[in-house]
């Protein structure tokens, strides 16, 4: 099934147990290089697309489309060779330092030690943790912040085509999430990965996203530009504005 979207979402629908219908007819088309925040209420059904996206799970209807083929043709393992996964949990393994949390996947591929050596320096400096500094120490001898650092290396080490992340900086203090907003901005600037992000926030939607969509009755409610949507009048759309617009209206008054 060929397709010129880097990842497609084709009337796509799923039941989850108890939950019932979390997908009702999702379609959703990003492109190569573009970074798409997707938000809604919990239980809108965002991380079940991008389970979707990784092979995770599989849709009752629909067709979910990587790089020009269905999920369902892909060989899992080879699928999520070209998927890096960011989660809000980091789960770096404790026992082991920075260096070895972040090669882990070069070394399940069988890459050469040497090669794998000079990967983890690279997305190490990357992601403003130099090796020379970092690479011995132990996740609990690193921030939280410091943490999902490392976990963005570690989902980029293997350099593939896609990552995907789930509520990556919801667990952090709002002064650290700010700088590594501003990070992962410079960092998508020099890598230029297809980017599906995760958030319940959407001034953190509007930071990242090129385009952010909105979820809402198991399906897309709208999709657009942050400058666009921030027009939206859909009823589905504006709850999850009015943060924004009272924190606007807050500062102006201060002002």
């Amino acid at each position: 099934m060929e397709t010129s979207a880097a990842i497609e979402l084709r009337g796509v629908h799923l039941s989850r147990g108890a939950a019932g219908s979390v997908l009702r007819g999702v379609n959703l088309s990003i492109c190569s290089g573009e970074t798409v925040a997707l938000v809604g209420r919990s239980g809108a059904g965002k991380s079940t697309i991008l389970k979707l996206i990784n092979g995770l799970l599989t849709a009752d209807a629909g067709h979910v489309i990587v790089d020009g083929r269905d999920t369902r043709e892909w060989n899992a393992y080879e699928l999520r060779r070209r998927i890096g996964y960011v989660l809000q949990d980091v789960g770096l393994f404790p026992h082991m330092t920075v260096a070895t949390n972040v090669g882990v996947v070069p070394r399940l591929l069988g890459w050469d030690p040497a090669r794998i050596d000079a990967r983890v320096d690279e997305v190490l400096a990357l992601v403003g943790l130099p090796a020379g500094v970092f690479a011995t120490r132990w996740p609990h001898e690193l921030s939280g912040g410091q943490r999902q650092r490392v976990g963005v290396a570690r989902a980029l080490a293997a350099d593939p085509p896609v990552l995907l992340m789930d509520e990556p900086f919801g667990a952090l203090d709002p002064v650290t999430r700010a700088e590594l907003h501003r990070e992962f901005r410079r960092i998508q600037a020099e890598v230029r990965k297809t980017v599906v992000i995760v958030t319940h926030d959407m001034g953190e939607a509007f930071a990242l996203g090129s385009r952010v969509g909105v979820l809402a009755d198991g399906a897309i409610a709208e999709i657009a530009s942050p400058a666009r949507l921030a027009r939206s009048m859909d009823p589905r759309v504006r709850p999850l504005l009015e943060p924004l617009f009272e924190a606007g209206a807050l500062v102006g008054r201060e002002a």
